[in-house]
Order: structure tokens, then C-alpha cells, then sequence
């Protein structure tokens, strides 16, 4: 299937982050005048601690329901995407096979987390050491490349590395989750000259999307918040997070097809340079833990 097909044929799971977005917009709304009217009690400060504490207090809204349901969307959503790009098809009940999926790959949501934890951890690690990628792994196809362009549209293509190795470890049921999302991160970063070209493209359309995302509900709550005389900071925050929620639901969620069809493109042809697990140790000790993690537990795969 290609990306726009995979996209459509998924939407459920794109919904379902709209909807916890949703939650999050009626939560802001729903305490954004009681916050307006104890910042008009105080002199000129009361304003920016009032909004300072509201925004504060929504993101943390934001980040549990991320964490607690929004984690579990994004697995449920990688599990359908590889099934739609390795099988060319999907169950008629997407929500329940990928319920089935998530907890027979990874028994509970604590190893799920884990693996999703440290993945991301070691990208971000490997991000930062980019220069010393460059040095010590001269082999890979596209490192110069990657070191050479601007740190943004890197950033786009690290960011969903976890997906895509996620995505791998579907593809490997037979060995430990930990094992195949080492595999994946290794795997991708031996693609990295085709998968970033993909990420330079699409970089420009999320600085458009996630602008326009902002500006439209800014101009319109600018007008509403003036005419009810409150102050345009609560209107620009309240943008940002409208903004935020619509490219986490549509944004990302296409970006992430887009690059794990991509990822799934090659990482079946893909022949592992085994030093590389190494090298990427000695820059990373959130990757260490991983391959050391995957390790202990392929051993116990063997064993069983």
C-alpha cells in the first residue's frame, strides 16, 4: 500500500488522538476563565502568574493522557500500519487486532514502555553525537550527508525512529522485543540517505501545516478574547495548544506512515553490519541498555 492509502485505511486511530486532543482543548477551555478572573484580582503580574500556571497546568493534563492512553494509540497505530504495509491488507476490526498485537508482542504496557523509552532515548543520544557518527561510521551510506544538513530536518527523521522500530519488532515476533528494536534502530540507521530524503521533503510541509495550525485559531480567538477584554497571551497559548493537538492527531500521524513505509521498504533487504552494534553502544548508553536488554532476553527465547 502506499502512504496515502495506509493513512486512510487507518483513520481510526488518527480519530481516537483527536478525540484525546479533544479532551484535552475542553479541559483548557472549561479552566481558562477561572484563571482570567483571578489574574484580573492582582495587579499586572497577576496576569502572566495566572497564565504561567494554566498552561502549566494543561500540559500536565496533556502529557498524562500522552503517556497513559496516548502511548498505547501510537503502538496500536504502528501495529496496523505494518500489518497494512508488510500484508498489502487489514483486519475489519482494526481496534481489536491491535489490541491482540500490542499485548501478545509486549505482555504488558510496562515492557512496551521500556523498549518505546529506550529507543527514543537512544536516538536523541545518537542525534546529539552526530559529528562523532560521522568519524566512526564512515561505512554507512548518507552519514556526511546527515551531519552536514540543518539540525531541523534531522530532528524530523529521529523523531520517528521509535515507530519504525516498533514497527520491526512486529515483524519479529520470534525473538525478544528489546533484540528487535536494537535490530530496527541499527537497520535504520543503514538507510539513512533514502529515509532522509523522505524527512527533507516533508519537513517543509510541517513548518507550513504547524504554522497555519497556530495562526488560524490565534486570528480567531484574538478577535472573541477582545472583544470580551481578555488579555491576547491567553489567545496565543490557547493557539498553541490547538496547534499542538492538530499535528499530533493529523501531522505526525501521516508523518509516521509516511516513514515507516519507507522503513518497511528496506529493512527486509537489509543485511545488518553487526560491528555497527558496537559503535553505536560507545555513543549511546540508552542503546547499550537496549542491545544489552535484547541480549538477556534472547537468551531466555532460546531457552524456552
Amino acid at each position: 500500500m502506499k502512504t496515502k492509502d495506509v493513512f486512510l485505511k487507518t483513520m481510526k486511530f488518527v480519530w481516537l488522538k483527536l478525540a484525546l486532543g479533544g479532551i484535552v482543548l475542553l479541559f483548557a477551555l472549561v479552566t481558562l476563565f477561572p484563571f482570567v478572573w483571578l489574574g484580573s484580582l492582582g495587579d499586572g503580574g497577576g496576569i502572566v502568574i495566572a497564565l504561567t500556571v494554566w498552561f502549566i497546568l494543561v500540559g500536565c493534563v496533556y502529557g498524562f493522557l500522552q503517556h497513559y492512553v496516548g502511548y498505547i494509540l501510537k503502538a496500536g497505530h504502528v501495529a496496523m500500519v505494518t500489518t497494512a504495509v508488510t500484508t498489502g491488507s487489514l483486519p475489519e476490526d482494526q481496534l481489536a487486532a491491535a489490541r491482540e498485537m500490542v499485548s501478545q508482542r509486549f505482555l504488558t504496557a510496562n515492557v512496551y514502555f521500556a523498549v518505546d523509552r529506550l529507543v527514543s532515548g537512544a536516538v536523541s543520544q545518537l542525534q546529539k553525537g552526530l559529528q562523532k557518527v560521522d568519524d566512526l561510521l564512515g561505512k554507512i551510506p548518507g552519514v556526511s550527508f546527515i551531519v552536514s544538513f540543518a539540525q531541523m530536518f534531522v530532528h524530523i527523521a529521529l523523531n520517528y525512529v521509535d515507530e519504525c522500530c516498533l514497527g520491526y519488532t512486529f515483524l519479529h515476533g520470534d525473538q525478544s522485543a528489546f533484540k528487535s528494536a536494537a535490530d530496527g534502530v541499527v537497520i535504520y540507521f543503514q538507510n539513512w540517505k533514502k529515509l532522509l530524503k523522505d524527512a527533507a521533503v516533508m519537513t517543509l510541509a510541517v513548518m507550513v501545516i504547524s504554522f497555519l495550525a497556530w495562526l488560524l485559531p490565534f486570528l480567531l480567538f484574538a478577535g472573541i478574547f477582545a472583544a470580551l477584554g481578555i488579555h491576547l497571551i491567553f489567545a496565543a497559548l490557547l493557539s498553541i495548544i490547538i496547534a499542538a493537538i492538530l499535528k499530533s492527531s493529523f501531522v505526525d500521524s501521516f508523518l509516521m506512515v509516511r516513514m515507516m513505509v519507507s522503513y518497511m521498504e528496506v529493512a527486509p533487504s537489509t543485511e545488518i553490519t553487526f560491528d555497527l552494534y558496537g559503535k553505536l553502544c560507545k555513543l549511546s548508553d540508552k542503546f547499550k541498555s537496549l542491545f544489552d536488554r535484547g541480549q538477556q532476553e534472547q537468551q531466555k527465547y532460546g531457552n524456552a
